[in-house]
């Protein structure tokens, strides 16, 4: 089959970052107004159809994929927050789990595909480890990034800056032995795993009150400007086609 992911560009990195931000408030916001437990259902059902439509697709489609990711995105983001407020799990275990949950999925897809590039995404066991990939880096950025907000006491912006300044080292060249760049398959996915915090923390630091160390302008006006945001990129790129590798 045709692989069904987006070439990776600028307006890849652009959404991205713009889902994992939009994710975290609408979390918040479902989880307040419905309760954890009817939001991480309702979330669950989105996703489940989200992801359903983009496995039955026999290509690239833009708006199927960016839905999926924002579904992902948002029961992600639930999951690892129903793991700290529902069993009580301390942000530092569950960033833990997370990220070995994570290492043992790339371990598997490497053994049985021989690769992890995101452009031999083109079987339907690939497709597969693909977003059971995205999905665990969503609950594992969501758990890092509150780790060193409320945990380590960081705060939103400084953990924003913080993960903004892990994700753009190996493309800086800094910190690495010999100051060689990382493989490009390493490289995506490192990027990739970090966008997660990245995005998630400014997003807690817009929506927040000033006394919580944000600009207070709520979850819900968040995630309602960063979907805009969203629809707007999508719809272009759909017609444009912009990110379909020629």
């Amino acid at each position: 089959m045709r692989s069904k992911v987006p070439d990776i560009t600028a307006y890849f990195w652009i959404i991205k970052l713009l889902t994992t931000g939009m994710g975290e408030a609408a979390s918040d916001f479902l989880a307040h107004r419905l309760g954890p437990l009817p939001a991480v259902a309702l979330s669950g059902l989105g996703l489940a159809l989200a992801l359903t439509a983009q496995l039955r697709a026999r290509q690239y489609q833009a708006w199927l994929y960016w839905s999926a990711v924002v579904m992902v995105s948002v029961f992600g983001t639930l999951a690892a927050d129903a793991a700290h407020v529902g069993f009580g799990l301390p942000y530092g275990v569950s960033s833990l789990g997370f990220s070995l949950v994570l290492a043992v999925i790339f371990a598997v897809w490497q053994r049985r595909e021989g690769t992890l590039s995101i452009h031999s995404i083109v079987t339907r066991r690939r497709e597969v480890f693909y977003w059971l990939t995205v999905l665990t880096t969503f609950a594992l950025g969501t758990a890092a990034g509150d780790l060193t907000a409320k945990t380590l006491n960081l705060g939103w912006w400084a953990s924003g800056l913080l993960f903004a300044a892990l994700m753009a080292a190996p493309a800086l060249r800094l910190g690495l032995p010999g100051r060689r760049r990382l493989p490009p398959v390493l490289g995506f996915w490192w990027a990739y795993i970090l966008t997660r915090p990245v995005g998630a923390s400014f997003a807690d630091w817009l929506a927040v009150t000033p006394g919580q160390g944000g600009l207070g302008f709520g979850a819900g006006h968040v995630a309602l400007g960063l979907s805009v945001l969203i629809a707007v990129l999508v719809g272009f790129l759909a017609l444009t086609r912009r990110d379909v590798a020629k």
